[in-house]
């Protein structure tokens, strides 16, 4: 079982557009809305692949409500914390050759004692869980270290953890030593402050976290492929994807292969990117589901290929 916290959760509207022009009265050529949130998305892959999951999150006002309702629908467990403010609701444009353009609101304030009740609920509910996820970012309310604090709180338990986020959070939670951190490119550039050109950039970025605490890394690098830097060494692996729909998700699928295929090594890697290729070729953020995947398309490289240069360098 993966229990994943997702301390602000959204509602995601898709919209699929012929071209984003600024001023411009646009029509959809199609929509959707799905449950939002990084670690609500690593549930609903978790989910689809007919593992078991619950998700803890707080849930405030009738996009609370909704929230619940979509997730109940896809067969996950939710373990709402009921807080005063209202749940936010994302909106994603999507033009024909992938580019996103996302606004994210800002969600509700999180008082202290919502935020006790938060952490309350992991540790009584997170009894037999495999693994569980923390993902996204931290809402108004709750301090950098919150994550830091919950990752001390399952490691107690004697629970392995996952985190997802970046920036000070990410910093701060290095110190409690997360099992596995999951940056992308931009946010592994952002903790080690310097622009990233190539993979092997990366890995020495990724080295750079684990010697600040992380027990190992997995670092998504867009359309090159993914990166997994343990303490068995570095293992990169990609996956050709013809059409990209879609990348919303993408990160957290990855994520939801990874630990569902158990967490370590090249196998749980092959997993992450073969989830990540599906999912960038489904609508809106859609997760993946098994006839969905091909993991013999994807090619894990003996040796970690160094010198290339990152399609889209980060920092």
């Amino acid at each position: 079982m993966i229990l994943t916290v997702t301390p602000n959760p959204s509602l995601d509207r898709t919209y699929e557009i012929p071209a984003l022009e600024r001023g411009a009265v646009l029509r959809a050529t199609a929509d959707r809305i799905d449950p939002g949130g990084k670690g609500v998305n690593v549930s609903r892959a978790v989910a689809a692949a007919g593992h078991r999951t619950l998700a803890v999150l707080p849930l405030g006002g009738p996009a609370g409500a909704a929230l619940g309702d979509l997730l109940a629908a896809e067969g996950i467990e939710v373990a709402g914390v009921p807080v005063a403010g209202q749940t936010r609701s994302n909106i994603s444009a999507v033009e024909p050759d992938g580019t996103l353009t996302k606004i994210n609101a800002a969600g509700p304030e999180l008082s202290a004692d919502e935020s006790r009740a938060l952490l309350e609920t992991v540790r009584t509910r997170s009894a037999g869980a495999d693994w569980i996820a923390c993902c996204g970012s931290l809402p108004r309310g709750l301090a950098p270290s919150w994550y830091a604090e919950l990752v001390a709180q399952v490691h107690r338990a004697g629970a392995r953890i996952a985190l997802d986020t970046s920036g000070p959070s990410l910093t701060a939670a290095l110190r409690a030593r997360p099992d596995v951190v999951k940056p992308n490119a931009e946010e592994l550039a952002q903790a080690v402050g310097r622009p990233l050109r190539t993979i092997g950039d990366a890995v020495e970025a990724a080295r750079e976290l684990r010697a600040l605490g992380a027990g190992a890394v997995l670092a998504s690098l867009g359309a090159d492929g993914q990166l997994l830097v343990d303490g068995d060494g570095e293992h990169f692996a990609s996956a050709p994807v013809a059409t990209v729909r879609s990348n919303v998700g993408a990160g957290d699928a990855s994520l939801a292969g990874f630990l569902a295929a158990g967490g370590t090594g090249v196998r749980a890697l092959t997993a992450a990117v073969a989830y990540g290729a599906a999912a960038v070729q489904l609508p809106g953020s859609a997760m993946p589901t098994p006839k969905d995947l091909d993991p013999s398309a994807v090619v894990t490289d003996r040796g970690v290929p160094l010198g290339t240069v990152l399609r889209e360098p980060a920092g």
